[in-house]
């Protein structure tokens, strides 16, 4: 149940913040609460990480992200039922990763596009715009490859 609720959470943290962007924002609008460091944006991105595939001109380009999407919530929690036995931190690792994917899986469906609101930058170097969402599966990723250095780490002592 831990996994699931994590996943609602993030779920609920994610759109209730898009929410609030699209609510607060207009499309392209900024505002600096950092100065040369954070603003919050309002923009989408109709491709996947970094923009990736934004500007193919394909119908195929939404199912195919659509289908990505329901296929990684799938395998992560066939991951979850096999890794959750190994270690209780794959859960949350695990459940990270599929909130995030899930709150854009949802825009995706809602609005054809995520929307992103998170604008870090150093100087005139922004890094991509990204959400809630993406921060979890950032997060999930980096604590399930910690936790895989461990495991294997783990294996090799026990093989001594």
């Amino acid at each position: 149940m831990v996994y699931f609720a994590i996943i609602l959470c993030t779920i609920v943290v994610d759109q209730l913040t898009k929410s609030w962007v699209v609510e607060s924002l207009r499309l392209y609008e900024s505002i600096e609460i950092i100065p040369s460091f954070f603003n919050l944006v309002y923009v989408t991105n109709s491709g996947a990480a970094f923009s990736l595939l934004a500007n193919v001109d394909s119908p195929w380009r939404h199912y195919f992200f659509l289908g990505v999407g329901g296929l990684a919530m799938v395998g992560l929690t066939v991951a979850y039922w096999k890794l959750s036995k190994v270690n209780k931190y794959y859960t949350l690792a695990l459940a990270l990763i599929a909130g995030g994917a899930a709150g854009n899986l949802i825009d995706r469906v809602r609005f054809g596009a995520v929307i992103d609101f998170l604008d870090l930058y150093v100087g005139r170097y922004h890094w991509p715009a990204f959400n809630v969402a993406d921060s979890a599966i950032c997060v999930g990723a980096g604590l399930f490859l910690i936790l895989n250095i461990f495991e294997v780490r783990n294996q090799e002592v026990k093989e001594l």
